[in-house]
């Protein structure tokens, strides 16, 4: 299987003070070591790392430290790691449970996911189709 990873998957890796920093790691690793799994990141992603980054570390944490950080992450998902372009529109209709603002980024990430045959990796118990680390 192939994975869209979520913003709180980037964020739980790329820092080792998470909270569930070792079982996004631990499920990463299974990932690079017993599979051909491509792990998927987007602009959307991305900019979410890096701005939840800076914000977690009262910006003591830069910017460009984040996006360094985040290249660093991605450099070691070797050939692992594909950039997927969003191509889908955000004007369209969202699912029953995308009920408020703090659902929208998700619900179009689980659309972006499986219009190109992927599953969205996530911490989020609250994201109905999308695959829950263990």
């Amino acid at each position: 299987m192939n994975y869209l990873l979520d913003v709180n998957v980037l964020v739980a890796w790329g820092w080792s003070d998470h909270p569930h920093h070792e079982r996004v790691d631990r499920w990463i690793q299974g990932k690079l070591s017993n599979s051909i799994a491509l792990l998927s990141t987007t602009s959307i992603v991305e900019l979410g790392f890096i701005r939840v980054s800076v914000q977690k570390s009262a910006d003591t944490v830069t910017i460009q430290e984040a996006a360094d950080r985040l290249d660093h992450l991605l450099s070691k998902l070797h050939n692992r790691h594909r950039f997927l372009p969003d191509d889908l529109s955000s004007r369209r209709d969202f699912p029953a449970w995308c009920g408020n603002h703090k659902h929208t980024t998700d619900a179009h990430l689980l659309a972006l996911a499986e219009k190109h045959g992927l599953q969205l990796a996530t911490l989020d118990t609250g994201i109905p189709g999308a695959f829950l680390i263990p």
